[in-house]
């Protein structure tokens, strides 16, 4: 009698390759993580894109983008498509009579990005996923130009995956500010998010945050001011899904500073790292939180080009249990660009972090967001970098480290080209990257680690502002690992088959 039976290693073998959630190590093997599991590409990602703009003059490109990656197969699908609600059948399914819009990107292949674009305030949020080889890595950039008004500039946000926990330091209910959080949901049920915000003073009680409903396929903006009474200049942000998972991403808009998309920060951490504050910022401002039940004391240190500065005045930074601190650091990168490193000083709770920056003067001036975020790791993907106009910071806040960094082909022609960075240890690496040969359209930019210590980047994206003469609008995105791969248990021995 032959009985088939899946072995416990490979149902998690194939949950983590599916998912690209990471796999716990083979049970009673001798500990040792590096023997008992391997990396293997992930098989599937999700991503989902905000609804861009209010505005009439909103122009959005979409850049997608898979590296190549060994081992992916040869075969796979990707495809972007407006967030809408589909017709349920009245079972509660999701199936029903809906009709799902033409996808605005449809990637055919790893290594070759494909571009997309859309028009005015009715640009919905979009929806994505990808399959076998075009999964690892997949990387989408949603980028739009607002010429006028309120949130006018570049608003750049890389497309993220959905989740159930996010943090956000620099949010803001000012009367100046017009915040809207957004939460998509990709799934076929209904998720009930939560929303609190923490203050100068702790948390703000309001019931208008608690269990907001996000339908299937769909996205609810939430602006941030009807959940207080009482503005504030800074605040924290935590977003909860109690059921289902949602994408969460804060557009921020300020009357007299333009706008730009504020992303999740890294998971609370005793070091953080900010990187790519430009050497031209006329003023940085320091959001921090800590989430737990203890005080955080940090250092306050600048990664610049030639080694870490403390800011006169700003060398340390108390943040207060569940109280949002705020430091403006003015001009902190005098004329060099560089990135801000957080470092407990003893017994230091962890913390999220962001900053914004400023460019320009009076009412000439234009703003983005650097979230805290993780290393470059193996790999870091970035979409839409233009021929002129980006700017690739690199930083290695301990030892020195070494990245390979390569500009793909471009969305309508041109020739891959590579090249290999080393920074200094306690340094911050400003360079123009490497453009294709070539080059028609936009082209990505992925981020290998090669040797040495961790390095942390971002890419900041600038174009010409009519408007503001001097002053080009900009964006910054981060560069954290794209986890593009994910570690599998390793099993010795194949138990898929039993005989008795």
């Amino acid at each position: 009698m032959n009985r088939t039976t899946l072995s416990l290693i490979a149902a998690a073998a194939a949950l983590a390759a599916v998912t690209g959630f990471a796999a716990a190590t083979a049970p009673g093997g001798d500990g040792d993580s590096a023997k008992a599991a391997a990396r293997l590409p992930v098989e599937r990602s999700s991503l989902l894109c905000p609804a861009p703009s209010t505005s009439d003059l909103a122009e959005t490109a979409y850049t997608s983008y898979t590296p190549d990656s060994k081992g992916s197969g040869s075969s796979g699908k990707a495809a972007l498509s407006p967030a809408t609600r589909e017709l349920t059948d009245g079972t509660g399914s999701g199936k029903g009579n809906g009709k799902a819009d033409k996808p605005v990107l449809s990637p055919l292949k790893p290594g070759k990005p494909v571009a997309g674009e859309s028009s005015g305030a009715e640009s919905p949020a979009l929806v994505g996923s990808a399959d076998g080889n075009l999964a690892p890595g997949w990387t989408v950039q949603q980028t739009t130009e607002v010429a006028a008004g309120t949130g006018r500039g570049l608003l750049g946000v890389n497309c993220s995956a959905p989740d159930t926990d996010f943090w956000f330091a620099g949010a803001s209910t000012a009367k100046e500010r017009s915040d809207y959080i957004h939460l998509t949901n990709p799934d076929d049920s209904a998720a009930v998010v939560d929303v609190q915000l923490y203050g100068a003073s702790g948390a703000i009680k309001s019931d208008v945050g608690e269990g907001i409903q996000v339908q299937p396929h769909s996205s609810v903006p939430v602006l941030l001011s009807t959940l207080t009474d009482k503005p504030q200049t800074n605040v924290t942000l935590h977003v909860t899904a109690r059921s289902g998972r949602v994408a969460a991403a804060v557009l921020a808009a300020d009357d007299k500073l333009g706008g730009d998309w504020l992303p999740a920060s890294a998971d609370p951490a005793g070091t953080v790292v900010l990187p790519g504050i430009p050497k031209d910022a006329t003023s940085v401002r320091l959001v921090a939180f800590t989430p737990g039940d203890n005080d955080a004391d940090l250092k306050v240190q600048l990664a610049s080009p030639t080694g870490r500065i403390t800011p006169a005045g700003h060398e340390s930074l108390h943040v207060k249990s569940g109280m949002t601190a705020a430091v403006d650091l003015g001009d902190v990168t005098r004329g060099e660009s560089g990135s801000l490193v957080l470092t407990p000083t003893g017994d230091s709770a962890p913390v999220v972090a962001a900053l914004r920056v400023v460019r320009g003067k009076g009412g000439d001036q234009e703003s983005a967001f650097i979230p805290a975020t993780r290393p470059v790791g193996a790999r870091a993907t970035v979409a839409d970098n233009r021929a002129k106009g980006s700017t690739l910071s690199l930083t290695a806040p301990g030892a020195a480290g070494t990245v390979k960094v390569t500009a793909s082909a471009g969305t309508e022609g041109g020739t891959p080209v590579t090249k290999t960075y080393t920074v200094k240890g306690g340094t911050t690496m400003s360079v123009r990257p490497p453009v294709p040969a070539g080059l028609k359209g936009s082209y990505a930019l992925t981020v290998e680690q090669v040797s040495g210590g961790e390095v942390y980047g971002s890419r900041m994206l600038d174009v010409p502002d009519a408007d503001v003469p001097g002053v080009p609008m900009f964006t910054v995105q981060t560069l954290p690992d794209d986890r593009g791969t994910v570690s599998v248990p390793h099993a010795d021995q194949d138990l898929s088959v039993l005989q008795k």
